[in-house]
């Protein structure tokens, strides 16, 4: 945007003068520059990884009466905002020099219990690129990014000297007539964000996966399984019948949790083998006269507590084995903010897909939350993918089919291979290549753009090689959001991927994976277990996913 001078606005035409960025200290590698014809902005003097927090602007708050009477007579009209409690508020600092962009890479929060803003990275920033937040829709210039933008009536169009901020009183509401689902995924804007969120408050459900995470403390919540008995007419066999136990091999540590013989009613028998281990029904030794054996139902894991223990021991004697409640890994208000950044991404991507004739289903892959797994797992670029299976007329081009390839192909490419130390490693797996420097390159990576990269590869070094041929599992401590609850086959395959935790919008009950028809990561001898996180839908939620035009059916594999 072009920019004139505070003395040039005021005194009209005049002589040409030369502008100049002031000096600007903070520890956040940031300066200010200014381009001629387009004016002051917030520029990276190095690197800076995604989830940043580059600004914290304290804001300036003048009541009601002194905005109206005084600064919306002045060129303060355009930067200032209505605050929550109705007050109008002025970003200081960097706030107010942050230049508009239709695909920004720095997000901002208000902080109202200290009155301030707080500007976080939303990807990796490349030294010298220029830092943008989004103002909105309702702007009185025409984008640079974005020769279509939509203009409003009735505001002024010409550069007003301060390098461009938009009203963000307008912006905001603009904003929340554009996006319906913000009711959904805007609730956690204010306060600290290392606050951790009470359960109970969290915008979604957990699912437990092991039996260490469930009490079963009623009748109906107890695993059961199908166990061969034998009942002993006479005390005398139980010493012969645990020694034929060992012998046939029936001791087996999957009934350790079980007390072998029980005593009912002046009546003595046995459990002897899970049904699913010995289909046929057991030979019991010749020698003793016993019964044949019979099936029954029997407790498939230890009591973890004395409510259980005793609902337990109704159908068999079982073992107490008290362990520590089931407590979740705490969530802090900033990562809450994050997780739902995200979901409204895949939920903007599968809105795309669905204008597009394709199934509106979305899967994605934000940059991870804390620095750590960033540098553990080189992601530094978000990936999207939606499913392809009316354009490809493919049945396997689910969309978590094709996010997986994706990420797969991409960390295995030549074009995004770098040279580079080792950074630490959360498992221990080989090297994961990082994403080539590419500052045009603002908005998740879909799988087009991943094939289109990949058909120009040069040939693969060793190391790729071997990245190719699985030595990397694809997910590995990263998260997955969806719009719908991933079918059986999908849920396998994050499961094989490694996938860290999934969070979904909507269950699909006759096809489900995660939780409705069966949930893969529960399942008895699977190798890996990822949380599964189903988020939390108000009275209105099929009203909205109607209007966003994310229903299908209810039999379709997600």
């Amino acid at each position: 945007m072009p920019e004139k001078s505070l003395a040039e606005s005021s005194s009209g035409a005049g002589p040409s003068v030369v502008r100049k960025a002031p000096e600007h200290l903070n520890s956040s590698g940031l300066r200010i520059e200014y381009i001629e014809g387009k004016g002051r902005g917030v520029y990276a003097c190095r690197e800076i990884p995604a989830q940043t927090l580059i600004e914290v602007s304290p804001v300036l708050l003048f009541s009601a009466v002194e905005y109206e009477e005084h600064g919306k007579h002045t060129v303060l009209d355009h930067y200032t905002f209505k605050w929550r409690d109705g007050r109008m508020a002025l970003a200081l600092g960097l706030g107010s020099l942050f230049n508009h962009s239709q695909r920004p890479n720095v997000s901002y929060t208000i902080d109202t219990e200290k009155e301030a803003i707080r500007y976080t990275t939303t990807r990796r920033i490349l030294p010298d690129e220029e830092l943008c937040i989004f103002y909105g829709h309702k702007l009185w210039f025409n984008p640079v990014d974005a020769a279509d933008c939509i203009t409003s009536d009735g505001i002024d169009e010409r550069e007003d000297g301060w390098g461009g901020l938009a009203n963000l009183n307008e912006v905001d509401e603009e904003s929340t007539m554009s996006q319906p689902e913000d009711w959904l995924f805007d609730r956690f804007g204010d306060g600290n964000p290392n606050d951790n969120v009470l359960e109970e408050e969290l915008p979604f459900t957990r699912l437990k996966l092991t039996p260490e995470d469930v009490e079963e403390e009623d009748m109906d919540a107890i695993r059961k399984e199908d166990a061969w008995v034998v009942d002993l007419p006479d005390p005398k066999y139980t010493a012969t019948m645990l020694k034929w136990l060992k012998q046939t091999g029936f001791d087996t540590p999957s009934m350790a949790h079980l007390k072998r013989v029980r005593k009912l009613g002046g009546k003595m028998s046995m459990v002897l083998i899970f049904r699913h281990e010995h289909p046929e029904p057991p030979a019991l030794p010749e020698d003793i006269n016993l019964p044949p054996p019979y099936i029954t139902p029997v407790p498939k894991a230890a009591a973890l507590t004395m409510t259980s223990l005793k609902l337990k021991s109704i159908l068999w004697p079982t073992i107490y084995a008290p362990r520590k409640k089931y407590e979740p890994e705490p969530w802090s208000r900033g990562k809450v903010r994050w997780a739902c950044e995200a979901m409204k991404q895949v939920v903007k991507a599968a809105r795309a897909a669905g204008e597009k004739g394709e199934l509106p289903i979305a899967a994605y892959v934000p940059v991870p939350f804390d620095e750590e797994t960033r540098v553990a797992t080189h992601m530094f670029e978000p990936i999207t993918a939606h499913d392809l299976r009316r354009s490809a007329c493919h049945p396997l081009r689910h969309c978590v089919i094709n996010l997986v390839r994706a990420v797969g192909e991409l960390r295995a490419s030549a074009t995004y291979s770098a040279s580079r130390s080792p950074a630490p490693k959360l498992t221990p797996i080989v090297d994961v290549p990082s994403p080539s420097p590419n500052p045009t390159q603002e908005s998740p990576l879909a799988v087009d753009q991943v094939d289109a990269a990949l058909s120009s590869r040069g040939s693969l070094t060793e190391s790729q090689t071997d990245a190719q041929n699985g030595a990397h599992y694809l997910l590995t401590s990263l998260t997955l959001f969806t719009t719908h609850e991933p079918c059986v086959m999908c849920s396998m395959a994050l499961l094989h991927s490694r996938v860290k935790e999934v969070f979904y919008l909507f269950p699909m009950e006759k096809t489900g994976g995660c939780g409705s028809i069966t949930c893969v990561p529960r399942l008895e001898g699977v190798n890996h277990r990822y949380a599964v996180n189903r988020w939390r839908l108000g009275s209105d939620a099929r009203e909205w996913k109607e209007q966003s035009g994310l229903v299908i059916d209810e039999v379709c594999d997600a």
